[in-house]
């Protein structure tokens, strides 16, 4: 099958700049990333896709066998790069897609310059004196709704993964993004995402690597960032002035410019 059809990639932006590979996150379509884009492709050739299963990729593609573990999404991480015969990528993974990339990149090292980490986690689940943000219970209650009522759980959390009550047209927009997965992939992708660990993997990046955080997220609060920036070996840490798991969206100018300051070697 055609990878650049399968995966929706759209390529934009300055020819002669480095490539930013952007990845979403759970429930997520490339279109997250508009706010952010025009700001990177000035200086940057700026590559989008949408994971298999998710917005307009090609949903025959999907299976539970290989999505069902973050390590298919990463394969196919590598597999557009491969085939846009991309090199020294900076890869800017959101969310549960800043995991998709330490992998990606742990596999394939020598292919990516760079490692963005936007609001990552590497295990939801608090586990002795790691606290990511959620207890075992929380989380099993989490999927027991989610596959219960996708529909009810997505108006009930984008909200809360949002957190701007003030301008709820960004909730609205996450619901609506979320809505439109179809709920059977949803399932197996929500599962991989919050029952995954990969404290592990963050020791084994040798990319130069930002790890860019909220001040305030719910999903992913600052401790989280901070372990990430400290398992990662000379990573950088940004904490953005921002609320909520998608600064992309409520702080898109912020974010850009995190990003390409990190590019640039500022």
């Amino acid at each position: 099958m055609d990878v650049l059809r399968r995966n929706n990639v759209v390529v934009t932006g300055n020819e002669t700049g480095p490539a930013v590979v952007l990845a979403h996150g759970f429930g997520c379509d490339q279109n997250l990333w508009r706010s952010v884009v025009p700001q990177l492709a000035e200086r940057c050739r700026v590559v989008l896709f949408d994971h298999t299963g998710c917005g307009r990729s090609d949903l025959t593609a999907w299976s539970a066998g290989r999505y069902s573990d973050l390590r298919g999404y990463a394969e196919d991480v590598l597999e557009i790069c491969r085939e846009l015969d991309l090199h020294d990528v900076v890869l800017v993974g959101h969310s549960v897609s800043a995991m998709i990339a330490v992998l990606a990149a742990n596999a394939e090292p020598d292919r990516f310059a760079q490692l963005v980490l936007l609001t990552p986690s590497p295990r939801y689940v608090d586990d002795g004196d790691y606290r990511g943000g959620f207890s075992r219970e929380d989380i099993d209650e989490l999927l027991g709704a989610l596959e219960s009522n996708y529909l009810g759980w997505s108006a009930a959390m984008a909200p809360v993964i949002m957190d701007n009550p003030d301008r709820p047209e960004l909730g609205e927009e996450l619901k609506n993004s979320f809505c439109r997965t179809d709920p059977d992939i949803a399932r197996v992708f929500a599962r991989a995402t919050f029952l995954s660990d990969n404290r592990e993997d963050l020791r084994k990046v040798t990319v130069p690597t930002l790890v860019i955080q909220c001040a305030v997220d719910a999903i992913a609060p600052p401790e989280v960032g901070r372990f990430t920036h400290e398992q990662i070996p000379g990573s950088r840490l940004v904490t953005l002035d921002a609320i909520g798991h998608c600064p992309q969206l409520s702080s898109p100018e912020a974010t850009a410019e995190a990003i390409l300051e990190f590019v640039d070697g500022r």
